[in-house]
């Protein structure tokens, strides 16, 4: 037995200890199960299963520090009524916050983070990591590491654009169709039921094929694939609102179809569009990603996260995970935003209760 195994073995013995005397129900179920998981694993894949077991609880351990600190750190700067809605907020969604904060910095400041130029050519193709280039090079000898930096800027820059114009269309015409109702509602509603009939995916590249990859056409065939979608549900959320008395109250005291929207339905619909905001951003985010490894999205020297999985590709051959890189960019971003929205389902909506 080597002395990793008893040092392992032995610390979460006496955590699990510690927490049982303590009282800490949760906190003694998860280390002593980790316990009994680490023995099995151990019995079957032996000291690089415990390593393994080992790493993936400390990385799981760090994230729950640093979302831990980072959910402090909003309650103590931010207004008192934000403060009192974070702080009961749970980890899963401070992380989520803290890494859509990350990639914020990292979006916005990407020339100073960068080392390079996104299309600057530093070293010969596929050179291997080093002090001056922490990822190594790509298929052109480009810093991969500043080319993430940048992609963070242009591939979620472009997903947001597109995400905000679509989901102006669509709550536009969703808030306008349920207060107008009558033949307006039935017509929107037939024209949102053909656009989604048709698949997404394959209406993109037929857009980009016609006009070009250019990003005003990208945000323009994004907007309308998920126009629709918004539309329905908001279309859903203000139907239920326009019936209430304070509503028919309005009416009748003479108000227009703008104030209607913006003073009594909208600030009552909030919460499942915000919700819903973040959900059709990951459509999109994942849309332009795919569109880009495709070659119709963000077209070279542009960096863009999509386009770097298919350019370096071929470096997975030789075992590198450089390719892997961006794609779990993609992969984290998309499940960060997914935690921050399932807490604010949780919160604001309560259509998980």
């Amino acid at each position: 037995m080597s002395v990793f195994v008893i040092i392992y073995f032995a610390c979460l013995i006496a955590s699990s200890c510690l927490a049982a005397y303590y009282e800490k129900r949760p906190t003694f179920l998860t280390l002593f199960s980790l316990t009994l998981i680490s023995f099995v694993l151990g019995i079957v894949g032996g000291v690089p299963a415990l390593r393994f077991v080992a790493t993936a609880a400390g990385l799981l351990a760090f994230a729950a520090g640093i979302s831990f600190a980072f959910r402090e750190f909003i309650v103590i700067i931010a207004p008192a009524n934000i403060s009192k809605e974070v702080r009961t907020a749970p980890l899963t969604a401070a992380f989520g916050m803290f890494v859509i904060f990350t990639y914020a910095i990292a979006g916005i400041f990407a020339p100073w983070i960068a080392p390079y130029g996104e299309s600057e050519v530093i070293a010969s193709a596929f050179a291997m990591p080093d002090e001056n280039m922490l990822l190594g090079a790509d298929q052109l000898g480009r810093d991969m590491f500043s080319r993430i930096i940048y992609g963070a800027r242009n591939t979620v820059g472009l997903a947001l654009l597109a995400t905000l114009a679509a989901f102006f269309m669509g709550a536009f015409a969703g808030l306008l169709a349920a207060t107008k109702g009558g033949w307006f509602d039935q017509f929107m509603g037939r024209f949102a039921d053909v656009i989604m009939s048709i698949p997404s995916l394959i209406f993109a590249l037929l857009m980009l094929s016609i006009f070009g990859p250019q990003v005003t056409v990208i945000i323009v065939a994004v907007a309308i694939i998920y126009a629709p979608r918004v539309f329905r549900l908001t279309r859903a959320v203000a139907g239920n609102v326009v019936v209430m008395d304070y509503i028919e109250a309005a009416k009748l005291r003479g108000e227009k179809t703008w104030y209607l929207i913006r003073k009594e339905i909208l600030p009552n619909s909030t919460a499942p569009l915000i919700a819903e905001f973040g959900l059709e951003f990951c459509f999109v985010f994942l849309l332009v990603a795919g569109l880009s490894f495709l070659g119709l999205g963000i077209q070279p020297p542009t960096a863009d996260w999509g386009s770097m999985v298919r350019e370096n590709a071929t470096m997975i051959s030789f075992g590198e995970i450089t390719p892997l890189i961006p794609a779990a960019a993609i992969a984290l971003l998309t499940v960060a935003v997914n935690f921050v929205v399932d807490w604010m389902l949780f919160r604001s909506s309560g259509l998980k209760e």
